[in-house]
């Protein structure tokens, strides 16, 4: 009987070690699995990551609207009723890394409301980078100019059928005041793009601005 009790008392404390050490130890795989670190030495992994880096044909997309453009801008900034704001100016968008993101460069001039009312004639910059993520599956976005210092970000995707990208993104002008974004950029022909920024207000989209864009000879 004492035998039978001690084998009882060993089979019974690995049990509960057991069930101590296996929830630890899968948790340590768990935490292993996902701490997102790629195994440099697996060459399964290392070939996959490779062929992520490679340039597609969503790439290419974006090459096609690389060049030198004029465009003119439609803004509205109050009442969408209201006569908009009108500009021009250029782009030059360009390829970089292979092809792998396209930056563009924008000048021109806009009138903007001065302090005393009156509108002021001012210097626009902007700049972006573009490309598409293989990893997320995604268009991406970044965008900056010399009417603020936040830079914008954005993904999105295209339809073939429109012809047409689509990004989502937000922007907080004013602090506390983030308000969300749709961008459209729709394909024209070769030589013309239309660009529309959507704002949600009251959980409608408000067309905001609109750029039209033709390529430069």
């Amino acid at each position: 009987m004492k035998i039978l009790r001690n084998a009882v008392t060993t089979i019974a404390a690995g049990l509960i070690a057991a069930f101590l050490i296996t929830p630890a130890f899968a948790q340590k795989e768990m935490a292993k699995e996902s701490s997102g670190a790629p195994d440099m030495n697996d060459p399964a992994m290392m070939a996959k990551m490779m062929e992520l880096a490679k340039t597609g044909e969503n790439h290419k997309l974006l090459g096609e609207l690389a060049g030198t453009w004029s465009y003119t801008v439609k803004m509205w900034m109050g009442d969408p009723s209201a006569s908009p704001m009108e500009s021009k100016g250029t782009a030059v968008r360009k390829p970089i890394m292979d092809g792998r993101y396209y930056i563009m460069d924008a000048t021109g001039k806009m009138e903007m409301p001065g302090a005393d009312g009156k509108p002021q004639e001012m210097t626009f910059l902007g700049k972006s980078v573009e490309g598409y993520d293989n990893v997320k599956q995604k268009f991406v976005s970044t965008w900056m100019d010399n009417m603020g210092t936040g830079i914008m970000m954005a993904e999105g995707s295209y339809d073939p059928a429109t012809k047409t990208f689509t990004y989502n993104s937000e922007v907080e002008m004013m602090p506390g005041m983030v308000t969300k974004v749709r961008e459209t950029l729709k394909i024209v022909d070769k030589d013309h793009h239309l660009f529309e920024w959507f704002e949600n207000r009251d959980g409608k989209d408000v067309k905001t601005m609109e750029i039209n864009y033709t390529r430069q000879k």
